[in-house]
């Protein structure tokens, strides 16, 4: 991700992490191009107004070097800003503020379509996480999860039996940091462990420790 603004990078970058991307943020043009050296990227997201330099004409370098795509996540949403992004080696182009989800969507569709750097499912036998397409199986029956009970399952699963309060729940899956009181965790959690829950024996469940943290915990597994 090349974002000159540290705050909105580490929140998309987050973001990302939490679906399962390895993401590299560079907040200058210069910066970018040292990464692109040296490391092979997957997909680009590209902010415009650099503090050295035009994303247009970094788009131009970049697409010279790979076809990895090219998402454009820029202020500028006029027509005419669209098109000469597009025109200049863009594969796709979002207008802040954007929708963290939005922006996922288009990623996940762009890889799909190139084949490359889509991200590895989560296994943790007998669950299994298919971040690419969403789909979320136990024992090889499928779950019927919403987005966010799927962003909070896969946070929780690559994370197994570490505590996370509500307020880092909120940031993480939310991106809200306001400290504000909500039961919004505690009623997505609810939902979440009772489809965790179906069927007998359960290998999983998600706990709320006496210090008031969210944990996920293996219980038994046979095969």
């Amino acid at each position: 991700m090349v974002e000159d603004e540290a705050e909105l990078a580490g929140v998309v970058a987050r973001h990302l992490e939490d679906e399962g991307y390895r993401v590299t943020v560079a907040g200058t043009a210069a910066e970018a191009r040292e990464v692109l050296r040296r490391h092979p990227q997957s997909l680009v997201v590209l902010d415009v107004l650099l503090p050295d330099g035009s994303g247009f004409d970094l788009a131009t370098e970049i697409r010279a070097i790979t076809s990895a795509p090219i998402v454009f996540a820029t202020a500028l949403g006029e027509d005419a800003s669209v098109v000469k992004g597009l025109a200049m080696g863009g594969d796709d182009y979002v207008t802040k503020p954007f929708n963290l989800e939005v922006l996922s969507a288009r990623i996940r569709s762009l890889l799909r379509r190139s084949g490359v750097g889509a991200p590895a499912p989560i296994e943790l036998p007998p669950l299994r996480i298919d971040l690419l397409t969403g789909g979320v199986t136990m024992y090889n029956r499928s779950l019927r999860l919403t987005a966010t009970e799927l962003k909070l399952l896969a946070l929780f699963a690559t994370n197994p039996g570490r505590g996370f309060t509500q307020a880092e729940l909120l940031e993480a899956v939310w991106n809200d940091t306001s400290g504000l009181p909500t039961n919004t965790v505690r009623v997505h959690i609810s939902k979440l462990r009772r489809k965790l829950g179906q069927g007998p024996n359960p290998p999983f469940e998600l706990v709320l420790t006496d210090d008031h943290q969210y944990t996920f915990q293996r219980l038994t597994f046979t095969n």
